[in-house]
């Protein structure tokens, strides 16, 4: 199983940025796809999730309306999409799937199976 995260980067606060993470050798429609995001000296912490048909979500509370999470089953990949992006979001991020068929708040609390190599993303003031 491999979970390839890309699309990170530098930005201006208050810019954008759409990261992707495809996957393979596993089924990627049985699998809730959750992003982390782990800051230097700081916890790894949840940052969103999505269901695996794509119509439930969760975010933590600091991003929320600010990050959009979605995902093509067809293509493997999930996409969260960073808005309005603050100093404070500067963090490694990791995706990571867990096969379940859970939604909602559950989908933070999962112990997730497998774990992509982390894309960077640093936002300058």
């Amino acid at each position: 199983v491999q979970l390839q995260a890309s699309g990170g980067g530098l930005v201006q606060a208050g810019g954008s940025l759409r990261l992707s993470c495809t996957a393979s050798g596993l089924v990627f429609s049985d699998c809730v796809l959750g992003w982390f995001r782990q800051a230097p000296g700081k916890e790894r912490e949840f940052v969103a999730a999505i269901d695996r048909r794509g119509r439930s979500t969760d975010y933590q509370t600091s991003v929320q309306g600010r990050f959009t999470i979605s995902r093509d089953n067809a293509k493997d990949t999930v996409y969260p999409q960073m808005n309005s992006l603050k100093p404070e979001d500067t963090a490694v991020y990791y995706c990571a799937s867990d096969r379940t068929t859970a939604t909602g708040r559950l989908m933070r609390f999962l112990v997730y199976d497998y774990w992509g190599q982390g894309t960077q993303v640093t936002v300058s003031s």
